[in-house]
């Protein structure tokens, strides 16, 4: 029987279990979950009203920047497929909802979502998925080759910044508070201002 380990009172991940994209297509429609390693996380419940509001505005602001350009941004629920060389897309078993990304190869987009690494992925914590996305979000994004990481705190209203080195690793975060403006390392001329960002 499959055990789910609990965080806050809130059903986080499946355990003694692993699974593939095969699995992931079966289950409901209604139902949010995210595969790291096989590992499949609830991604339940929704996120509050001011991740949404966070989300939203972050959203706009590279929306409206990619208008007439060659990139594109999404935001969940989008599917992200993290697939091993030569593996057959059923046998994926990462795949992934970041809060927003953008993607300027476009040829890797399908009715599905998008099978490889977005040049940019956000992820806005919140208290039932901030170890995912420090830890197990972080190592998947960096060995898949992401480019650049956006970790958005905002209960502190404070952004960490990770882009991809030479090394194709992370390097140290440049970390942002509300009064700084943080310019976007994959789009060219686009900074933003965080305190248009953390709006109360």
């Amino acid at each position: 029987m499959r055990r789910r380990q609990y965080y806050m009172g809130l059903p986080l991940k499946i355990e003694d279990a692993k699974f593939s994209y095969k699995n992931y297509l079966s289950w409901p429609e209604n139902e949010r979950w995210e595969l790291i390693d096989g590992v499949a996380y609830d991604m339940t419940p929704a996120p509050s009203v001011y991740h949404q509001r966070i989300l939203r505005e972050l959203f706009l602001v590279l929306g409206n920047y990619l208008f007439d350009k060659d990139c594109e941004v999404f935001s969940a629920p989008f599917d992200v497929r993290f697939a091993k060389k030569d593996a057959r897309d059923e046998d994926v078993d990462n795949v992934v909802q970041p809060d927003i990304v953008v993607i300027c190869d476009k040829s890797k987009l399908d009715d599905r979502g998008y099978a490889g690494a977005p040049d940019m992925i956000i992820e806005i914590l919140s208290p039932a998925t901030a170890s995912k996305d420090m830890i197990q979000k972080f190592k998947l994004y960096e060995s898949y080759g992401v480019l650049e990481y956006w970790i958005v705190q905002p209960l502190d209203k404070t952004v960490m910044v990770f882009k991809s080195g030479k090394d194709k690793k992370f390097g140290k975060p440049e970390i942002y508070s509300i009064e700084n403006t943080v310019k976007v390392g994959v789009l060219k001329d686009l900074a933003i201002e965080l305190k248009m960002i953390f709006k109360d």
